[in-house]
């Protein structure tokens, strides 16, 4: 295999490569597949982080045929690079390609001096968590997928707390919030999701009394990845009151949202509101990380653990 830069020419081959190569796994260990809708509707995680970081992503190559074996994106923010969805083609499983584009993004990331490279990894996938681990990658922290079915009509829980629509003059505090919580910030992404140009984005905050925000909490209605993240807030009832506006923007579809496993309070309120769980994750860092300091509920796009 060679390794080169992804570009336009290969948007449509990466989008079929992650539709393939996650339903595949998910089928072979017995679990309904992911990705509905045919190969198109993967093609956001091009768009996206094409539109936050272009040329931050790699393919390996056969070069024998020029078909694409695997991919992966990488997204640097401020203090550390985040890794992106990685994907290899099932025909090319077990032959080192993950290993390769892995070993590509942590060159990238000491090269550029980031203090940190984070990803949130299914916790069901032992091949994936092998090779991160074999990596230098610890599991730092970990989470309970939960599915919410919202009702056509709007979603009928509220919450105390003053939660609004995020504005773009609330980046800094957005920011400030997630430095305290999680030790990173990644204003780029804060504004592209409150801009929404892309139309499938929605962002909440809520005000501290005091001045400043308590928490923030994204949200993405696409079709491949309709997820409520990622998020953080200071204390469970602020992410309950997050959790709920957003939800009310899902009316009719049962998005995801990432609970952290030791915020047990937030845990049974999911529960009381029929939320169920679908699958677990990880929070892995390779390098420096901070314990969080209050919620963090990572997504898979943009992501970051």
């Amino acid at each position: 295999m060679h390794l080169r830069p992804m570009t336009e020419a290969d948007r449509a081959e990466v989008a079929e490569l992650i539709y393939c190569s996650i339903n595949f796994w998910y089928r072979a260990h017995g679990c309904a597949e992911i990705f509905r809708g045919g190969p198109g509707v993967t093609d956001v995680f091009y768009e996206v982080y094409n539109d936050l970081t272009p040329g931050c992503n790699v393919v390996a190559v056969n070069p024998a045929t020029g078909r694409l074996m695997g991919s992966c994106f990488y997204h640097p923010r401020e203090k550390h690079v985040s890794l992106g969805i990685m994907n290899v083609h099932p025909n090319y499983f077990g032959r080192g390609v993950g290993s390769a584009l892995l070993k590509h993004i942590i060159d990238f990331t000491e090269r550029g001096g980031f203090p940190a490279l984070r990803l949130t990894q299914s916790a069901i996938n032992v091949d994936s968590f092998s090779l991160y681990n074999k990596a230098g990658f610890v599991p730092r922290h970990a989470y309970q997928d939960m599915i919410v079915g919202v009702p056509p009509a709007g979603w009928p829980h509220r919450t105390a707390g003053d939660v609004r629509a995020a504005r773009p003059e609330d980046v800094a505090a957005m920011a400030a919030v997630e430095r305290e919580v999680s030790g990173i910030t990644r204003e780029q992404d804060y504004r592209y999701c409150i801009a929404n140009a892309r139309g499938y984005w929605h962002v909440s905050v809520r005000d501290n009394p005091h001045g400043g925000l308590d928490g923030w909490l994204v949200s993405c209605a696409h079709p491949a990845m309709n997820m409520l993240g990622p998020g953080v807030a200071r204390d469970e009832a602020t992410a309950a009151a997050l959790i709920c506006n957003e939800l009310d923007r899902h009316r009719g579809r049962s998005p995801v949202v990432l609970i952290p496993m030791d915020r047990p309070a937030l845990v049974r309120q999911m529960y009381a509101w029929g939320a169920r769980n679908c699958e677990m994750h990880f929070c892995q860092v390779r390098g420096a990380f901070q314990p969080f300091n209050g919620v963090n509920m990572p997504s898979f796009l943009p992501e970051t653990a």
